[in-house]
């Protein structure tokens, strides 16, 4: 089941174009639990999982290490720099706008 479904976009030349992200309910793993997630670069989706706390933190992982926010053309909000997501504390120098603040 889908619990959050936000979607990023991709400034290009001929517009924007939707990266939509989907996160499914985590389901219980033993003394933990696994999460589900999906995101569609224009390229390919990527499916993956993370487990225990991880999940959120390997979405931002995934978008803050693509080459569409390192050349800038990624954004979450419209008047705020930051793709919306906690990374790994070993990325957070690659946070930037709100997110170097949030997280």
């Amino acid at each position: 089941m889908l619990i959050l479904t936000p979607t990023l976009h991709l400034n290009r030349p001929s517009g924007k174009v939707p990266i939509e992200i989907r996160l499914h309910q985590p389901l219980p793993t033993g003394a933990s639990w696994i999460c589900n997630f999906e995101i569609d670069w224009p390229e390919v989706r990527l499916a993956r999982h993370g487990v225990g706390e991880d999940a959120l933190q390997m979405i931002g992982a995934q978008i803050y290490t693509s080459p569409y926010h390192e050349d800038g053309s990624l954004r979450a909000y419209d008047r705020e720099d930051g793709d919306g997501f906690p990374v790994p504390s070993n990325l957070r120098d690659l946070l930037i706008g709100v997110d170097k603040m949030s997280f």
